[in-house]
């Protein structure tokens, strides 16, 4: 399996986590021009780098999941599945 096919499994299986309000609520934020300085987000490209705080216009608005645009019981259980699948390997970067 490749690595891309590898990590588009895993960002899937974040998404999943998600109730309907949460997508709509990541969906809005997707369209700001870009995140606060210090915001913390997940490129869903890039899992495997796990937590990343913004700085400046660094995120791509398109791939970011916005710990804001969640609730915190979401973002536990992303972290949980992301950290567990960094520690296997099972993502690319």
């Amino acid at each position: 399996m490749s690595d891309t096919r590898t990590e588009t499994i895993t960002r899937e299986s974040v998404l999943k986590l998600l109730s309907d309000a949460e997508v709509a609520s990541v969906s809005t934020a997707e369209t700001a021009d870009r995140l606060l300085d210090g915001e913390e987000y997940l490129d869903l490209q890039q899992l495997g780098r796990g937590v990343q705080r913004a700085v400046g216009a660094n995120a791509n608005m398109g791939r970011v999941l916005p710990r804001k645009a969640i609730h915190e019981a979401t973002w536990s259980r992303v972290l949980t599945i992301v950290e567990r699948d960094s520690r296997r390997g099972v993502m690319a970067k």
